[in-house]
């Protein structure tokens, strides 16, 4: 049942905790963080010197503290309602699958517009290259929150290598990658799951992946991707 528990469930679960700690903090309890830190400083020298009796007291006095402490925290309390909750969704809702639009292709003849960058460093938002034909530029960006999505059928790559990398935070990224174009995968994810090609890994748990297709280094054109993320999908496609 694990599994139906998708990366954007877990992405939601994530960005809910992180507000209502900050709310609980800010507004309701500003002694916790003082709490939590008492709990570690008892833990920490208890667990320095285990061995003597007064200092095993003192771990498992910290420990129990800081369990009860985090239990009676609201935004626990909320967190653990949120993942019921979305579990029990998630085991009765199967995923839907997002249409596939085709892109519309310029007409060869048309002049093209101005050159922009083709993804932008953006903080909360999605984000996807152009869906009608655009000259290429290698993409380095940081983002935020959101789905970022890179189309290079729309595109024709130099008789060289391009470069895609992308430092995400939480969401997925999804590079469609035409069927002559030789590829090097260098992917890392604190949580998530990653899709290349036929390759499939369900649980990406503080990894690192690579990926190289049998030519790249002898054939051209070429693209090497570099990927890390905190939490979020690695979804590669030919197309």
């Amino acid at each position: 049942m694990l599994k139906r528990l998708t990366t954007d469930t877990i992405n939601t679960i994530l960005i809910i905790g992180v507000i209502l700690l900050v709310v609980e903090i800010v507004f309701f309890n500003g002694g916790l963080v003082f709490s939590l830190l008492f709990s570690g400083i008892l833990m920490y020298i208890g667990w320095k010197n285990y061995a003597p009796l007064w200092r095993k007291v003192l771990f498992w006095v910290g420990l129990i503290s800081l369990v009860f402490t985090i239990f009676s925290m609201i935004a626990v309390r909320f967190l653990l309602v949120a993942i019921i909750f979305l579990f029990v969704r998630n085991y009765f809702k199967s995923r839907e699958k997002p249409e596939h639009i085709t892109p519309e292709i310029l007409d060869k003849h048309q002049e093209m517009p101005h050159q922009e960058p083709l993804l932008s460093q953006k903080i909360f938002g999605d984000q996807m290259t152009p869906d009608h034909s655009y000259e290429w530029q290698d993409i380095n960006i940081h983002g935020g929150f959101g789905d970022r999505v890179v189309d290079l059928s729309q595109t024709v790559l130099p008789h060289d290598e391009a470069v895609i990398s992308i430092r995400h935070l939480v969401g997925n990224l999804t590079i469609y990658i035409p069927y002559e174009i030789e590829v090097s995968i260098h992917h890392s994810a604190l949580i998530g799951r990653a899709s290349i090609f036929q390759y499939r890994k369900n649980k990406v748990l503080n990894q690192v992946l690579s990926y190289q297709t049998q030519d790249y280094r002898h054939v051209k054109p070429k693209v090497k991707i570099i990927t890390s993320m905190v939490s979020g999908d690695l979804e590669v496609k030919r197309v």
